[in-house]
């Protein structure tokens, strides 16, 4: 990694490098390679990909994707996605309107003075320590991708033995204002 120079403090925000699609779909065998075989057939770099059935009802799984905005244009992914028989619904997620989050676990090898080290990063990050041998820690932390990334980056400097990083989830942000009139104080007026 190279360090920050002083023109990256006044760039501009960096555009989504990523389009996210939240793809609800039967929850039947086959449906994750088809979803999968159709952004191979047309050359779509898949950022990542998670799927889970749906907590209300096991009928239907969501297939969460990340895909490179430069790969694919949204549009045609949202067609061909569309054209597939077990997709019940498709929804683009913009990065500003999305709650994203995923999930790393790396295991590090520790002697007694990086194992404090190590332990003390995790707790800076409100990560967690869920694994401990006799010369190695295995750690969790959960969130937001640009958080993962950071932690990712600072925990290179120890002996990573082993990660695995999630794909993104993500939902859509809940809205903040509400249709109902505040409360006004009895007897005022």
């Amino acid at each position: 990694m190279s360090p920050a120079g002083p023109a990256s403090l006044t760039a501009l925000p960096a555009a989504p490098r990523h389009h996210i699609l939240s793809v609800l779909v039967e929850n039947k065998a086959g449906v994750l390679a088809r979803v999968a075989g159709l952004f191979s057939r047309r050359g779509f770099n898949i950022f990542s990909l998670a799927v889970a059935p749906t907590d209300d009802d096991e009928r239907f799984s969501r297939i969460t994707i990340v895909v490179d905005v430069e790969s694919a244009p949204l549009e045609q992914i949202i067609q061909q996605l569309d054209k597939l028989i077990n997709v019940v619904a498709i929804s683009h997620l913009a990065p500003a309107d999305a709650v994203q989050r995923e999930l790393l676990i790396a295991t590090v090898a520790a002697g007694p003075t990086e194992r404090s080290q190590v332990i003390q990063l995790v707790g800076v990050f409100g990560g967690e320590v869920v694994d401990v041998g006799s010369d190695r820690l295995t750690v969790m932390l959960a969130g937001r991708p640009e958080k993962i990334d950071d932690f990712e980056g600072l925990l290179e400097t120890y002996d990573v033995v082993e990660y695995q990083r999630t794909g993104r989830v993500a939902l859509p942000k809940l809205e903040r204002q509400s249709n109902r009139p505040l409360p006004t104080a009895a007897g005022a007026g």
